[in-house]
This record gives C-alpha cells, structure tokens and sequence, in this order.
C-alpha cells in the first residue's frame, strides 16, 4: 500500500514527549465529546457521546501491517487524530492487533470524557500509556472550559479518572491545558492540583495554545509562568519548551513529489506545524517542505497562521464548510 493512500495512519509525527510517534486516527474530521475552544483541529462538527465503529477496524489492521513492512519505524503508535479515540466502539481490538504485530508502545491520547464507561476503561487498560486531561476543577468551569456534550458531568468525569487509575497498570498520564485569563490563576490551578493528587498520574504535563486555537481569544500562558505553576503538583509537572524546533533526521522513507504533498496534507489536517516541524516528522530537508507548501497553499488547500514568532500550516476549511 502507498503511503500516500493511507486513510487512517498519520506520521510518523515528531512529538516533543513521544519521540517518533505514528498516528492512528479512529473517527472522522472533527468527532467529539468536547468542543474545546483551544482545540488546533478547529470547531467540534459532530458533538456527540454515541460508541461505534467509526472507520472499519479492518482498514484500520489493515493499513498499520502494510505500514510495518514498508516503513515500521517510530517510537509509540499513538491512538489521537481527529476527534475522541475512545468514541470508537472497538478501539480495544486495535490496540490488541498493534500489541500482537509490533512490541512498538501503545499509546493512547484522550479527553478522558468516558473513562466512566467500564467498556472504555477495560478497552483503554490495553494500552502502556493512557494520557487523559484535566484543565477543570467543577462544572462551571468544566462547561467553560470544554463545551461538554449535554449528557456529560464533571463529578462522574472525575470519578472516571480515578477509577481508570485503580485498574490500569501501565503509565498514567495527565495533561493540564491552561489558558490565560481563563484557569491559570494561583487558586484555580491549585484545585485542579488537587484533583490530579487524587488521581496519583505517574506523569503531569502543563500545556498551553501554542499552535492556533479554534477561537482567536484562547491566549498562550508564557512559559515562566508554566514553570512557576509546575510546582503546584505531584509530582511536579512538565513544561515543553514553547520554542523548540527540531532538525529532520534522516530516514529511509524520504516522500518527494506528488506523495509528500500527499504525506503533508494527511499531517497538518491532525496537526498543525511549522515547516521545521513537518521537516522533522517526515525526514524532509526544510527547503523541501517550504516548496511544497508554496503548492499546497497556491492550491487553497493549507493555510497559513501566525502564532507568536513560528509560522503555522494548517488545513485550510473544506469548501462549503462552516464552525457549527
């Protein structure tokens, strides 16, 4: 199989936590529980709390093994992409093929929104690493901050993060995202470090909009402030460097023409990046990535944003399409 025809692998993206980290992306362009206004994928167009099989499980398999025999290098298959992984109502079955074809880590990257669900949580004990957020500390700020399906509620949210932690023995990750003006006050990030305390992660990350949010008011908390809150939680939490870039490695799948194009667009729909950093996802040389981009952005299909002093490709919207 091409890699250009992949439907459903994105990547391998370069991640400043995960390393080299192949995507598997398990509902369609935007589905989710949540509609963030920080999200970088743009308003929620599907709002909802329904399980099930989004994108044939089969394709799915199918495109992971073909991707093992033609590439087969990264450092975690990561469940993430469009939308809520854990709303696809097998997503344990995947994680089971990946375990059984590759000894690559599983990763999966949630909202956490229905770890309440047993059948969640026995599909996401799977995996070596489940990464959850928690960004709330009630259910005003809960509604504020994440714009909740109706049928969710912060108490039993919470509850189903802990009860996760009870029956998952991998690592257990939490992402605190935090937005100036918004929750990053010296009290508000206190009740979410509590929070965490109950849930005991092995792992907290501070994150902020440093790629562009959904709504233009979502503002990045700088980053010595990050490091100043850091210290409100056990164990004290990570902050990534807001100005990192890395170099594109070399590698043996070098994409050129039509496929990079092709490779670029399937990346930015999931994740908006700098030049350097599709560079570094792809193993492209930068002018390389820039020329195709002039094309891309010439064709109306990538736009490009401002955030800060770094230059973000996004996709641009489809035609005809409009923010619910």
């Amino acid at each position: 199989m091409d890699a250009g025809s992949y439907r459903h692998l994105f990547g391998p993206v370069r991640s400043r936590r995960l390393g080299r980290s192949l995507g598997l992306d398990l509902v369609p362009v935007k589905t989710c529980t949540f509609e963030c206004p920080y999200c970088q994928l743009g308003g929620t167009t599907c709002k909802t709390l329904e399980r099930r099989e989004y994108v044939p499980t089969a394709a799915v398999i199918a495109e992971f093994t073909s991707w093992l025999q033609s590439d087969g290098l990264a450092d975690c298959v990561t469940l993430a992409g469009s939308g809520e992984p854990t709303l696809h109502s097998r997503f344990g079955e995947i994680l089971d093929a990946v375990e059984r074809l590759t000894h690559i880590r599983r990763i999966l990257l949630s909202n956490g929104s229905l770890f309440s669900l047993p059948e969640v949580r026995a599909a996401a004990v799977k995996a070596n690493v489940v990464k959850g957020t928690l960004s709330a500390w009630d259910q005003e700020s809960f509604a504020r901050l994440h714009r909740p399906h109706p049928g969710l509620h912060f108490q039993s949210f919470f509850e189903g993060f802990k009860r996760l932690r009870e029956e998952f023995r991998g690592e257990f990750w939490l992402e605190v995202f935090l937005i100036q003006g918004a929750n990053d006050r010296d009290e508000q990030v206190a009740r979410i470090a509590a929070l965490a305390r109950e849930i005991r992660p092995n792992r907290i990350h501070l994150n902020t909009a440093i790629r562009p949010p959904t709504e233009r008011w979502v503002g990045a908390v700088p980053e010595e402030r990050l490091l100043q809150l850091a210290a409100f939680f056990q164990p004290r939490a990570e902050v990534a460097s807001m100005g990192s870039e890395e170099t594109p490695p070399a590698t043996t799948a070098h994409p050129a023409g039509a496929l990079l194009k092709d490779r670029i667009e399937a990346l930015i729909q999931r994740h908006p990046a700098t030049a350097s950093e599709v560079g570094s996802a792809l193993g492209v040389a930068l002018d390389e990535v820039e020329g195709a981009m002039r094309v891309l952005l010439a064709a109306g299909t990538v736009e490009i944003e401002q955030r800060g002093h770094s230059l973000y490709y996004t996709a641009a919207p489809a035609a005809g399409s409009s923010s619910p």
